[in-house]
């Protein structure tokens, strides 16, 4: 199990409490209800409902226990506190791939739960996001992906 830091903004670590908060207070109602009903059909051993229902059943426990421990393990990433001229998470930062430094692409470094690659929102556990964390404006940083071998520019740090 992972004990490190979990990063996030102010609004994904209240994300975060609100999941936390529908699968405590309504999913587990819910379920419990399910699985009560199912109970008093009868025949456990057959019963499609009651499986379904303790399936669900453990599948959010689990996810209540991965929130409450990544709740318990953030670190909000203050806005201000975002270093200037080296990659840190929070960070917005502007790459190209070697070689094509007319094609910008520009990522903001966030926590793995706030990861969105598609909205321009990059992991800092991500290969990309590994890979440019203290790097400096400039800087190439080497990240193996799918398609092998890719080096990045750090073109500008915001």
């Amino acid at each position: 199990m992972n004990t490190g830091p979990v990063y996030v903004t102010a609004e994904g670590l209240q994300k975060l409490k609100d999941e936390l908060d529908h699968c405590i207070n309504t999913m587990r109602p819910e379920i419990a209800d399910k699985l009560a009903k199912a109970i008093a059909d009868g025949d456990l051993k057959e019963n499609a409902n009651y499986h379904d229902a303790k399936e669900k059943s453990g599948l959010n426990e689990g996810r209540i226990k991965t929130l409450e421990d990544s709740i318990r393990r953030a670190v909000i990433i203050e806005e201000n506190a975002v270093s200037k001229g080296i990659v840190v998470v929070g960070s917005t930062v502007v790459i190209a791939e070697a070689g094509f430094e007319d094609e910008e692409e520009e990522y903001r470094i966030v926590g793995p739960h706030e990861a969105d690659p598609d909205n321009g929102l990059i992991s800092n556990e991500s290969p990309i996001g590994k890979a440019l964390i203290g790097k400096k404006k400039g800087q190439k940083a080497k990240v193996i992906t799918p398609r092998g071998e890719t080096v990045f520019k750090v073109l500008k740090i915001k």
